[in-house]
């Protein structure tokens, strides 16, 4: 990591969420988080569970991170698919199930996502560790265009919630 990232990192605040097929990847990658200078606040699961479910975590974290009580969040599961479509129930949220770096960053710059969801079973720790890493350096450019769009984005999620 360079030391620009590190230097950004020391004020973000990561909430990680996993269940049993995430539980492995989510634990390594709190360990490099930590070593790179994020504060890290866990959602679970704490313990390795196979009968556990996605949503028992991945809510509570889509829950802080629409409430800001976390800046950014990862969400893990076997596949991502799982903690993507949860995620994204929750309004204020931006997840997306990503496995390569451009779409980790430019996520961010141009859509505001504020969750990284990743499937453990379909790539490995190292790929793991770098979407992360381009996932929180990046940040929202804020141009009018991606603005206009967010806003029609809100505006679903306002309709859906009056409904």
């Amino acid at each position: 990591m360079t030391s620009t990232v590190q230097q950004e990192t020391s004020v973000l605040r990561v909430g990680l969420a996993a269940d049993h097929g995430g539980f492995a990847m989510k634990q390594a990658l709190a360990e490099q988080l930590r070593i790179s200078g994020y504060t890290m606040v866990d959602f679970g699961a704490f313990q390795l569970d196979s009968g556990d479910d996605y949503p028992d975590f991945v809510i509570p974290l889509a829950h802080a991170v629409a409430e800001r009580q976390v800046d950014r969040g990862l969400a893990l599961c076997g596949s991502g698919v799982g903690a993507s479509v949860t995620a994204n129930k929750v309004a204020g949220v931006r997840a997306a199930l990503i496995h390569d770096i451009f779409s980790a960053h430019q996520g961010v710059e141009d859509d505001d996502m504020n969750i990284l969801c990743l499937g453990s079973k379909v790539i490995g720790p190292s790929l793991a560790i770098e979407l992360v890493n381009g996932f929180l350096a990046a940040r929202f450019k804020g141009l009018p265009r991606y603005r206009r769009r967010l806003s029609k984005v809100a505006a679903l999620e306002n309709a859906r919630s009056e409904a």
